[in-house]
């Protein structure tokens, strides 16, 4: 008789990884350790699963998430937040490892979160790079910030030393970047189809490629809202008409404000004019800029999906 298809909840801890199998409700551990997930994934092929889910865990899952990937295998990463939501839902107040992978294994069964391709682990290692840059950068900018405000030549000397220790840090990192995606022919083409983008540099296009792998991947809405720039409905009680945007990836749209500014106000006629558009029906600069946003991200998602480099028709 054909074994049937499962659906499983992976716990992940720093050095464990607690295992939950429904319908057969069976459960079982590996140690966090390449040795042991390569003999995990050999256990998790035996059930056929439909679905695997983990917890996104301060990093602890990337191994095997990114290995279970590579095996093929059908894996969703999720938030804890919809975890526990879910928890409190089905009256799973209790909290062990081995209730953790149940109740992950059921969320996996009931809800169903898509499974996407996830990062390879030097993949990982690069947005680690970039997203450290950011930091670097946003250390630089309040060491700037600290040195407007200051007379003693003391202070000064220090500040003006860490501005060029970070600096240094800063043309490292790149460097870096810069030799691992030459290396790299299908990074590179993606970077080059990205910055073809006027207003688009290296530094964005980074971060796109290894912060939203997706792009290219997904339908108009669905990049809008894994960013976060897609509107959401909020029609309840007297909330009648409003629409925000929530979620998303603050990284990317962190990312892209500086070039939509400039895009909306400079470079893209099309852009600009629909800016000013918005503007003239009263909405807010921060409203039309992250519409704006929406348009440069599903222009982008477009261009990657189609191998296509930019062209102003697109806009």
């Amino acid at each position: 008789m054909e074994k049937q298809s499962s659906f499983i909840g992976i716990d992940v801890s720093k050095n464990r990884l607690d295992v939950h199998v429904l319908p057969e409700g069976t459960g079982y551990s590996f140690a966090n350790d390449p040795q042991k997930i390569k003999a995990l994934i050999r256990k998790l092929k035996q059930h056929k699963p439909v679905l695997i889910v983990l917890e996104a865990t301060g990093g602890y899952e990337l191994a095997a998430a990114s290995k279970i990937n590579e095996a093929k295998l059908p894996v969703a990463v999720v938030n804890p937040r919809q975890v526990r939501d879910y928890a409190r839902a089905i009256g799973k107040l209790a909290k062990t490892d081995a209730i953790d992978a149940y109740v992950i294994a059921r969320f996996a069964q009931d809800v169903r979160p898509e499974a996407r391709e996830s990062l390879t682990l030097k993949e990982h290692q690069l947005k680690e790079l970039i997203m450290r840059r950011q930091q670097l950068i946003d250390m630089r900018t309040a060491e700037k910030n600290r040195l407007t405000r200051v007379f003693s030549k003391e202070v000064i000397k220090g500040i003006e030393k860490i501005i060029k220790t970070l600096n240094e840090q800063i043309q490292a990192l790149d460097d870096q970047l810069d030799q691992e995606i030459k290396g790299n022919p299908s990074w590179g083409h993606k970077i080059e189809l990205i910055t073809s983008v006027p207003g688009i540099g290296s530094h964005t296009a980074h971060t796109l490629l290894f912060c939203l792998p997706e792009l290219g991947t997904l339908n108009r809405r669905q990049i809008a809202a894994l960013v976060g720039v897609a509107p959401m409905n909020r029609d309840s009680g007297m909330m009648r008409g409003k629409r925000s945007i929530a979620g998303g990836r603050a990284a990317v749209r962190k990312a892209l404000h500086m070039p939509i500014l400039a895009a909306a106000t400079r470079w893209n006629k099309k852009l600009k004019l629909f800016y000013a558009q918005l503007v003239s029906k009263g909405k807010k600069h921060r409203v039309a800029i992250t519409a704006c946003m929406r348009k440069l991200v599903t222009l982008l998602n477009a261009m990657l999906k189609n191998d296509r480099a930019y062209d102003p028709k697109f806009c």
